[in-house]
């Protein structure tokens, strides 16, 4: 039997065509598939997924620019993760394909307005086209336009996370792990953790989620326990002016959860990620063994449990 009449055949036809951004084919192999196995579970998980994105591939009609194109599909991801926590992230070999599928498209959209003008420049369409080509598997090309971000906006969590994050899976665990760190000291709420296709830092996550955290203070205990897992060992020194603004912010946040103890969940381990950075400085100048004794004494007060597994 020709194997593109059977149902797994007919399965993979709609998943190779997904990766070219054929969803027209795709859709009529499942629909075939259908025909033949109208209760098969990936069919008909495949079909939902499928039928998900194509909705919103319609409403790009709706929108004028090329760009706002590509920004509505890449912002439809988080709505797509609500629709897989209902209906379950199985069957890989799809959510490889509909991944492949959403960021070529997406692709197109950003690739001709680069050109060679002053759009090279706008760290946004830059930080666009390299998550694109990561998610199409391109890691060489989304690590030229992820850097080239960077040098735009070094004080970005998000960008400074999917530059990680492709460090990471071009097999350069070192500066993967230094930008990891940078990134979740910046700004760990701007993180996508479900955008992270990396071990390393997927890994790390389910170690956190595993502990309980789950939510907006999930990603705030993941640089606490990535420090104390030895995964965010690749450490820099910091300049006089970056040393200020850490003392400064660890004071602002230091009053703000004595003012406001509802934001403590969030804040406390923003806060202690900071003690971190703190006592790693004062170890790499050599600084008076007091003063990282006072800073390791403010984590024991507000969390003991964090401070015992930091000094074994």
């Amino acid at each position: 039997m020709d194997t593109e009449v059977t149902v797994p055949g007919l399965i993979q036809k709609a998943y190779d065509n997904l990766k070219a951004a054929d969803a027209a084919t795709a859709l009529w192999a499942l629909e075939e598939a259908l025909k033949i196995d109208f209760e098969h579970p990936e069919v008909i998980y495949a079909l939902k997924c499928v039928h998900f994105w194509l909705d919103r591939i319609k409403r790009l009609e709706g929108l004028p620019e090329a760009y706002d194109k590509g920004e509505f599909l890449l912002s439809q991801w988080k709505s797509y993760y609500s629709f897989l926590d209902r209906n379950g992230d199985g069957y890989e070999s799809c959510q490889y394909a509909i991944r492949r599928f959403v960021y070529s498209t997406a692709l197109q959209c950003f690739q001709n307005l680069l050109g060679e003008g002053i759009n090279q420049h706008d760290p946004l369409l830059l930080l666009q086209v390299g998550r694109c080509y990561k998610g199409v598997g391109s890691y060489d090309q989304a690590l030229k336009y992820l850097e080239q971000a960077v040098r735009f906006k070094r004080d970005d969590g998000e960008t400074l996370s999917e530059l990680a994050d492709v460090n990471a899976l071009l097999d350069e665990p070192r500066a993967a792990k230094a930008l990891f760190r940078e990134a979740f000291f910046v700004d760990p709420q701007k993180i996508d953790l479900r955008a992270m296709e990396s071990e390393l830092i997927n890994r790390l996550r389910d170690r956190v989620a595993g502990l309980g955290y789950s939510g907006p203070e999930l990603p705030e205990w993941i640089p606490i326990y990535g420090c104390l897992f030895g995964v965010f060992s690749v450490k820099r020194e910091l300049k006089p002016v970056e040393l200020g603004r850490l003392k400064q912010s660890i004071f602002s946040l230091e009053n703000e959860i004595r003012s406001r103890p509802d934001t403590m969940p969030l804040l406390i381990p923003r806060l202690i990620n900071r003690y971190f950075w703190l006592i790693d400085h004062y170890e790499n100048v050599r600084e008076d063994p007091g003063l990282i004794e006072e800073t390791m004494m403010k984590i024991k007060i507000i969390d003991p449990a964090i401070y015992d597994r930091y000094i074994r």
